[in-house]
Order: structure tokens, then C-alpha cells, then sequence
């Protein structure tokens, strides 16, 4: 879309042999350019054009956004954090995320798949990536829309389904030498971009990353496998803490930056995080990518919508069938109190009937 060499005309200086990039203005990363001159760069591939074309208006317009040099990719949907976190690309990125949210150094080996996972798909889910650590843990690192029915019970779910899968997988490598010993923690972390009501309380108003994990009330130290970690994304944005300097807030700033101006204060915070803002900016010039990164996004955007749909349409039926229950089971009640007053009206009557019929016997 832009002229290339356009990006690199940026000052370098000289270092030993190496020449090396002299600090970017971020305008130099992401050059701006009109409306005008990014569709008439589209229309040059038609196929790419109607794909585009096809698109909400508010998928066009985040679009343009970025190719205009406007606001970042909006990395918690998953194509776009895939590309820039990719571990056979970028080894060391996943990786420390990873850390930053566990509180403990871990290298990212290997994506697993997750095609084998019992578990159907959950409900605005922008990001899923389940990898396998170096030490053999496995960390489920997830991004959610919105905060899902029941958060605490589909989390003891999916670290059900990695432990068990886990299982699986180890014993049919080990055969005949398997022990329990062999298994490693399993980690389950979910970013939510609107968080459940749980994590906004008045004493949790700044707080945005939760740990949790089974212990006994004893204090007996028994070796379990499950570990979760809830990051509040919203929080983060307000929380008071945000502009601390470490490495998780470096990587929740970047999952969370949208203005060019956010991009500028991450880099000027932590110089580090500037090559990802330039592998970032090198789509720019590639139009193509960004158009099927966004319609995959969609794509799935649409199909967990749907989901979500069936699972509110089913809350709502079970509800109604509960309070139908209610109702009935009210009205049965009632039914009965009225056959039980109508029993004893009986008799009472049966009773005044037999005295009346005394009292005619006396009075002849």
C-alpha cells in the first residue's frame, strides 16, 4: 500500500559493523495516509476489495483506522496476536508474557493443538492459544470478550480438559514407565476485556491480575497440578498501578494500546517493546495479510456470537422453565389448600347435617 522504502527513510547510526535504528518517532513507524489513498490501494486487488467491501461498517472502519496510520492492530483477537507472538517466529515473546502474569520465568516450547480438547467453544472467545512450557507444563492462555456465564465453574473445566489431555498424552509416551510424577502443572489464564462484576468490587478496584489454586485448610503441601490466573484488562486501563514500571504492565499495555499515542508512551516507557511496534507497522505494507487477518477475526467473531446467542436463548429457556415450575408448583399448592378447605367444608357441612338431623329427631 505505501511505498516501502518510504518507512525505512528513518536517521540510523553506526555501530561497529552493525548499523542500527536511531530512536523512531512513532509517525515514522506509522506514516499517515487519507481514506482515499489506502481504497485505492485495495481496489488494485479486486478479490481483496470485496472481501473488504463485505465487511460491517465497523470492521471497515478499524480497518482504515490502522492503514491510515490511525490506531494500532487490535492484538486480544487472535490472528493478530498469533502473528506477533508467534513462538517458531518470535520465541521469546509468548514466553514472557507468560512469565510476567505467573510470577515465574518459563520458555514457551511448542503451540498444541486444539483440536482434541472435549469442550465445545466458548462464547466471545477473541483469543485461544494452548502451549506446551519447556519444563512440560502447559499454560491455556485465553482472551475473552465478555465476562461468560459462571466464569469460576468453565474455568475448573478447561483446566480439567489440559490435565486430562496432558494425561493422555504423557502415558501414551511413557507406556509401562508412567508415573503421576510425570504429570506437570497445568495453567489456565483468561484476559477479559469487560471482566465479571467479581473483579470490580470497591476493594478491587485497582487490582487487575488474580491467582488462585487449591490448598488445604490444614496446611498440609500436597503437589496439585492446577493453577489459574484471571487479568482484568479493564481494570488494568484504570487501575492506578498501571503506570508502574514492569514487565506485565509493558505486555497488558500493549494487549490494551489502540491510539498512536498509546503506542508512543509504551516505547517511551519501555524501549524494548519498539521492535514489536515495528513488526506491527511492517503490515502496513502489506495490505493483503491485515485484510484476511481481519476476516478471520470476524469469522470467528461471528461464530462465537452465535454461540453466545444459543447460550443466553438457552439461559433464557431454562429460566422460564424454572419459573413455569415455580408457577406450577404454586398453583399445586394452592390446589391443594383449596381441596384440603373444600375437605374440611365437607365436613363441617356433613357435621351441621348429622346435628340438624339430630335436633329433627328430638323435636318430634
Amino acid at each position: 500500500m505505501y511505498n516501502e522504502n518510504e518507512k525505512r527513510n528513518v536517521t540510523v547510526s553506526q555501530k561497529g559493523n552493525a548499523i542500527q535504528p536511531a530512536a523512531l518517532n512513532i509517525h515514522q513507524l506509522f506514516p499517515s495516509r487519507t481514506k482515499d489513498e489506502c481504497l485505492m490501494e485495495l481496489k488494485k486487488n479486486p478479490s481483496i476489495y470485496r472481501t473488504y467491501l463485505n465487511w460491517p461498517d465497523k470492521w471497515k472502519s478499524r480497518f482504515l483506522e490502522f492503514m491510515e496510520g490511525k490506531k494500532s492492530l487490535p492484538l486480544t483477537y487472535d490472528p493478530f496476536f498469533k502473528k506477533l507472538f508467534n513462538p517458531d517466529v518470535y520465541p521469546e515473546r509468548l514466553s514472557r508474557l507468560i512469565s510476567s502474569i505467573i510470577g515465574t520465568n518459563v520458555t514457551v516450547k511448542c503451540i498444541l493443538s486444539n483440536e482434541d480438547s472435549m469442550l465445545p467453544s466458548t462464547s466471545l472467545l477473541l483469543l485461544d492459544i494452548i502451549v506446551q512450557l519447556e519444563d512440560g507444563s502447559i499454560a491455556n492462555v485465553e482472551i475473552q470478550k465478555i465476562p461468560y456465564t459462571f466464569p469460576g465453574e468453565r474455568m475448573s473445566c478447561y483446566s480439567a480438559d489440559l490435565l486430562l489431555r496432558q494425561y493422555t498424552r504423557v502415558k501414551g509416551e511413557k507406556g509401562s514407565t508412567f508415573t503421576y510424577q510425570d504429570l506437570k502443572t497445568v495453567y489456565t489464564i483468561v484476559m477479559f476485556e469487560n471482566s465479571p462484576n467479581e473483579c470490580k468490587t470497591a476493594d478491587l478496584a485497582d487490582i487487575y491480575l488474580h491467582h488462585g489454586k487449591a490448598a488445604f485448610d490444614t496446611g498440609i503441601d500436597l503437589r496439585l497440578l492446577q493453577e489459574y490466573y484471571v487479568v482484568a484488562l479493564d481494570v488494568f486501563r484504570k487501575s492506578k498501578y498501571s503506570k508502574d514500571i514492569n514487565e506485565l504492565n509493558a505486555w497488558l499495555s500493549l494487549l490494551t494500546a489502540t491510539t498512536m499515542d498509546d503506542l508512543a508512551a509504551l516505547i517511551s516507557d519501555y524501549p524494548w517493546m519498539e521492535t514489536i511496534c515495528m513488526d506491527m507497522s511492517e503490515y502496513l505494507y502489506h495490505p493483503e495479510e491485515v485484510v484476511t487477518m481481519f476476516s478471520e477475526a470476524l469469522r470467528k467473531l461471528d461464530e462465537n456470537t452465535v454461540n453466545y446467542m444459543i447460550d443466553e436463548l438457552k439461559k433464557e429457556r431454562d429460566e422460564a422453565v424454572t419459573a413455569l415450575a415455580e408457577k406450577n408448583a404454586a398453583l399445586a399448592e394452592r390446589d391443594a389448600t383449596v381441596s384440603e378447605m373444600n375437605a374440611t367444608l365437607s365436613e363441617k357441612n356433613a357435621e351441621i347435617a348429622r346435628l340438624k338431623a339430630q335436633l329433627a329427631e328430638r323435636n318430634k
